[in-house]
């Protein structure tokens, strides 16, 4: 057994026992509390089958993953059929599964406007960026938004908006994963943090990205699964028929003559502008998306990427309406699964859950309870190596040793990052266990489409566009975002118990991406340095490289 290997069965050995003493220690605790629920062995023993054959995956990518190519990019040899099923797998996170059909079981109809703010997202990414991102970077989203500009502070702005991002979506993942195995699994709240933790970890430090994309496609190919079933089951009992199905769900709903039309969800028309530009444009931002771009071997397979993502994402999307649905009427009339209140156990966020139980039984509820944990450690492990890749690539190896490090010090400056993001994700799912976690998603989605897209959009398609420009717009637009977000409702009322918001808008995304654009616009344009002059001028090389790819095999930019 090699070191590798060895080191990898010794702290599995140690996961598994101390998640085994987790479960003992939760079955016998206190199960008093409002969102605990006793023990659920079938999940268990379910996310137990997926936990160990995840193992065995990482344990086959360990062998693969040599240099920092195999540990970022999986060495670009995955297929655009099977970096499309793991985009899908990476981007359908908890939130995608339980929250929009929990908002289509809240609020009717109104509940799609997640699902079609962050669907019409790939669009943009398939005919603006996907075949440019494969020809012009090599790692991170950087080595694009980098190719002719001056290195320093450009990649300086691109890993502190890769790092603003992660650490958000982290930490909105790591209490989601925390309070949703509270209630399914019957386990402490720390001990699922930990888990969720320590399982990421795992995935990226011994199999890179190798492993975390088999870990997403086999968890995408388990939720559409489950997805499907459930729908299929919910359908059947209405003939097939969407129309019965929505009949009866406006029958027996407590606001019926609003969940067939749109307006409850979102008041005004600001809002509503600026939280779908925040949810579309975010996709095209967000770096762990953009990184699976390089781990395909051309252009073409990151079409062909897109394509296949798009195409499931969008029918899981179409599922969870149905999933929404069908739970107004077979969970929502259903008093086993209410409280003394008459509130849904769990929170609205629970309704495909215990949809699960209602079509499926235990069995179908084990499973859904699996999956919903898989998803999490999938989105975590993908975010994780993102983060890791832009502290290792761009402010090590080029901002720190000037391109001049060595693959093999990358790769370990990746492997110490990855354990620090981890210990942090941790404790800062722990810290935040009490509060509101809704604001960190959408702060994320607003940072990567004020900060990240308006710079790699800028940087590739505008030829007078320049270093000066990138970088201070960059930031402009990520301060505003982060700025506008605390003195808004979810921050300045909800956490810090103020009366009134200081911004009244659901989302700054409207108000930080102009002051994005703008600001690289404005300081581009009254850029007239000698720097200025290079950045113009590499524009004409950059445009023929990234339409016809000529020179990118093994390429990393200027």
């Amino acid at each position: 057994m090699s070191a590798s290997n060895r080191q990898l069965a010794i702290v599995a050995s140690a996961l598994i026992g101390a998640a085994v003493s987790g479960v003992v220690y939760a079955a016998g605790g206190d199960l008093g509390q409002a969102t605990k629920q006793a023990t659920n062995w079938t999940a268990i023993a379910m996310f137990g089958v997926f936990v160990l054959f995840t193992l065995w995956v990482t344990k086959w990518a360990a062998a693969k993953t040599k240099s920092a190519a195999d540990f970022y990019t999986a060495g670009g040899g995955i297929t655009g059929f099977q970096n499309g099923l793991a985009i899908a797998g990476d981007f359908m996170s908890a939130a995608s599964f339980l929250g929009i059909s929990a908002a289509v079981f809240l609020n009717g109809y109104d509940g799609l406007i997640y699902a079609i703010g962050f669907l019409v997202g790939w669009p943009v990414i398939t005919f603006l960026m996907a075949e440019r991102l494969r020809n012009l970077g090599r790692f991170t989203f950087a080595d694009v938004a980098a190719y002719r500009f001056a290195q320093k502070p450009i990649r300086i702005f691109a890993a502190s908006g890769t790092l603003v991002v992660v650490a958000f979506y982290l930490i909105a993942q790591m209490v989601g994963a925390g309070q949703l195995i509270k209630l399914l699994f019957g386990l402490e709240y720390w001990i699922a943090v930990v888990l969720v933790g320590t399982l990421m970890m795992i995935y990226v430090l011994f199999g890179g990205m190798t492993a975390t994309t088999w870990v997403q496609i086999i968890k995408a190919v388990m939720l559409l699964g489950g997805a499907s079933f459930m729908a299929l089951a919910v359908l059947a009992q209405f003939s097939f028929s969407p129309e019965k199905l929505f009949a009866k769900a406006v029958e027996v709903h407590a606001n019926k003559d609003a969940i067939m039309g749109p307006g409850t969800f979102i008041k005004d028309p600001i809002s509503a502008i600026s939280f779908g530009m925040a949810l579309m444009f975010g996709t095209a931002g967000l770096p762990h998306i953009l990184m699976r771009f390089f781990t395909v071997p051309n252009a073409k397979e990151a079409r062909k990427s897109v394509l296949w993502a798009t195409t499931w994402i969008g029918y899981f999307y179409v599922l969870t309406f149905i999933i929404g649905f069908g739970a107004i009427v077979l969970v929502g009339t259903n008093p086993e699964f209410k409280d003394a209140a008459g509130k849904l156990l769990g929170g609205n966020n629970m309704a495909a859950v215990h949809l699960a139980k209602a079509v499926g039984g235990d069995v179908f509820l084990g499973f859904i309870s699996a999956v919903a944990f898989a998803t999490i450690l999938a989105v975590v492990a993908g975010l994780t190596l993102s983060g890791a890749s832009a502290v290792s690539h761009d402010i090590y190896a080029t901002v720190i040793k000037k391109g001049k490090a060595t693959g093999a010090d990358e790769l370990r400056v990746s492997k110490m990052t990855t354990i620090a993001l981890g210990i942090v994700a941790v404790v800062l799912g722990i810290v935040f266990e009490k509060q509101n976690i809704a604001f960190m998603v959408s702060l994320a989605f607003a940072i990567a489409a004020s900060a990240n897209f308006p710079v790699l959009f800028m940087s590739v398609l505008w030829k007078d566009c320049t270093t000066r420009g990138a970088t201070v717009g960059g930031f402009l637009g990520l301060f505003t975002a982060v700025g506008l977000t605390v003195v808004s409702k979810s921050v300045w009322v909800d956490v810090f118990g103020k009366a009134e918001p200081l911004f009244p808008y659901a989302s700054p995304a409207l108000f930080s991406m102009i002051v994005g654009f703008v600001g690289i616009w404005l300081f581009s344009i009254t850029d007239k340095g000698p720097r200025a002059r290079i950045d113009r001028d590499g524009f004409e090389a950059q445009t023929v490289r990234s339409e016809t790819g000529i020179g990118a095999e093994g390429a990393s930019g200027h």
